[in-house]
């Protein structure tokens, strides 16, 4: 498949709603999917006991407790995309983001090669990096945690 075509193709992937196009030719296969599509799942909604009413004696004061501050969720930055992961854009360069660096949305966090491709992937979060959850060179898969943010 010649260049012309396979960037015609991501831009129409790009431009409409579909989320994945995978095509099979004589001279091999392309699969196109668009970064930042997640799937959602929607579990039913539980069904109420019905409500059973007991004669009470006089109601006792019960003690109120206060809430536990809850403790803030771990913010991931996840792979958009199956392929190997790179921290740097080459091997003797400066890592796009380490431990303790401040990172915001639409800043480059690595690099992930797919199908000869180097795709530089970006920030949806704004934070500090508290951990990398992989290793340069590793293979990751969609939706796999890259880093963790505090």
């Amino acid at each position: 498949m010649d260049l012309r075509k396979l960037k015609t193709l991501i831009d129409l992937v790009s431009e409409s709603n579909i989320s994945e196009l995978e095509i099979t030719e004589a001279e091999g296969k392309v699969r196109i999917v668009k970064a930042g599509v997640a799937a959602v799942a929607v579990a039913p909604a539980p069904m109420a006991a019905p409500a059973v009413v007991l004669p009470a004696a006089a109601p006792a004061a019960a003690p109120v407790a206060e809430p536990a501050p809850a403790a803030p969720a771990a913010r991931v930055i996840k792979s958009p995309m199956v392929g190997t992961f790179y921290r740097a854009a080459s091997p003797g360069a400066k890592p796009f983001a380490d431990v303790g660096d401040a990172v915001k949305p639409g800043q480059a966090v690595c690099i992930i090669e797919a199908m000869k491709i180097m795709n530089e992937i970006e920030s949806d979060l704004e934070g500090r990096i508290a951990k990398l959850l992989c290793e340069n060179g590793q293979a990751v898969e969609f939706g796999q945690p890259l880093f963790v943010l505090e």
